[in-house]
């Protein structure tokens, strides 16, 4: 008769038979407790059971007891309460049925939709692709901006970084690119955003056709910082899922500094020593283990595009620059272009991909070659233009670029609901560049 059931539910029958071991909290100090009476490994999930249960995450374990980060808020908890394991680290539920769905930082839907509870379950940690066993990135991926399919062309299984300030485009860029973008699926994770800005987001910078074939994973920046961590994963696991069952999807994290910030909270709640700007160690162990997740595999691809929230526009910010060491290119959003009205506002001589010679042709990178040949000619006569100290027939570069400003700058400014097929960004390129 055993042998004909379901064997997952014979393994829950017979965890329901085992006697309830219970815990209890013995210290709360700051953003963390402590947990004794209860064996548990790092990454499992605890339950506090107050009269508001609270889900928590073991962080750290010593002789003491185990460090714990909560879940959720922790107003009504109190130390005696008693807790139980759940069973192991976070799971949450996959499948086709996710696209236009809005879910938490822990997976579970916050839009009103059906519950999840018929889709498959799996865990949110998972090893990334074995190096040797990731097919070589050979593609371009269309992402509906001009500036970028050119310029800076992104290529499919590729990770590429945004960095920028506050206040330059990041969000509305990745916006942009959720509906311009050739991808099957697009996975976006809004991790510390301002609550006010996600249904704005949502509504109207994806609308309803780029939420079609999105999933949202939201932790705003009140969430508690193991949410705002977990979301990052979270999204990335769904993107997992998605590529291992043959599609190829584009994943968007806004914003990486934000899910550095969160494991800097717990790396120092659970006694971390601040090193790099109060970034402990685990920062920077954290970030290769979550960005070499994407990439490509035998049956899918997943095109990583994380934001970076640099301090003061200073690119050389630790978690930018450690972000630009591990991903295949960067795109630099600029205050000073986003000021004069230049949307996007891309520098798209400071941005480059990594992968432009496996994924254009070789007139299509003469083409890109003379285009930034032109800018980079113009920026360093611009003050002596401005001033009418430049003598035309200098530099040949300097004066193309004069001459057609006017055009490049139409080439490269986009409005946000005006997708470009990429087709016609390289003709349009082709045509800018003609003698």
């Amino acid at each position: 008769m055993t042998a004909l059931l379901d064997a997952g539910l014979v393994d829950r029958a017979r965890a329901s038979m085992l006697p309830l071991r219970l815990g209890r909290v013995s210290e709360m100090v700051g953003l963390h407790l402590r947990v004794t009476g209860l064996r548990a490994a790092v990454g499992d999930l605890l339950e506090i059971l107050a009269p508001t249960p609270v889900l928590a995450e073991v962080a750290a374990s010593s002789t003491t007891g185990l460090v714990c980060l909560p879940l959720g808020h922790t107003a009504g908890l109190e130390v005696g309460a008693p807790v139980r394991h759940t069973g192991g680290p976070l799971q949450i539920h996959v499948g086709d049925r996710l696209r236009g769905r809005v879910l938490d930082g822990l997976g579970r839907p916050i839009d009103g939709g059906p519950a999840l509870g018929d889709l498959p379950v799996v865990r949110v940690e998972q090893a990334a692709p074995d190096a040797l066993a990731r097919p070589r990135i050979d593609r371009q991926l269309g992402l509906g901006v001009r500036a970028l399919d050119s310029l800076v062309p992104c290529g499919t299984g590729q990770r590429l970084g945004i960095m920028a300030g506050s206040g330059v485009g990041k969000s509305s860029l990745l916006s942009m690119i959720a509906r311009g973008t050739e991808a099957e699926v697009s996975v976006i994770a809004l991790v510390g955003e301002r609550g006010r800005e996600v249904r704005e987001f949502i509504e109207n910078d994806l609308g309803p056709e780029g939420l079609a074939r999105s999933v949202v994973v939201v932790a705003t920046s009140d969430a508690p910082p193991v949410e705002r961590l977990r979301a990052a994963f979270v999204a990335t696991r769904i993107a997992e899922w998605f590529r291992d069952d043959g599609k190829h999807v584009l994943l968007m994290m806004d914003s990486l500094t934000r899910v550095a910030m969160a494991q800097r909270e717990i790396g120092l709640s659970a006694g971390e020593p601040p090193a790099t700007r109060g970034y402990p160690p685990s920062v920077f162990a954290l970030l290769p283990r979550l960005l070499e997740r994407a990439g490509t595999s035998p049956t899918g691809s997943i095109t990583g595009l994380y934001t970076v929230l640099v301090e003061g526009d200073d690119m050389q910010d630790p978690i930018g620059d450690t972000a630009r060491s591990i991903l295949d290119g960067h795109v630099v959003l600029t205050r000073r272009l986003a000021t004069a009205g230049h949307f996007p506002s891309i520098d798209v001589l400071e941005s480059i991909s990594r992968v432009t010679s496996a994924v254009t042709t070789p007139e299509q990178r003469e083409a890109a070659i003379q285009l930034r040949r032109m800018l980079a000619a113009h920026r360093s006569v611009r003050e002596l233009v401005e001033i009418g100290a430049y003598v035309s027939g200098t530099d040949p570069d300097a004066d193309a670029a004069i001459a057609r400003m006017p055009e490049i700058n139409d080439f490269l400014r986009q409005p946000m609901d005006a997708a470009t097929p990429l087709d016609e960004t390289w003709a349009r390129l082709q045509g800018l560049v003609a003698p």
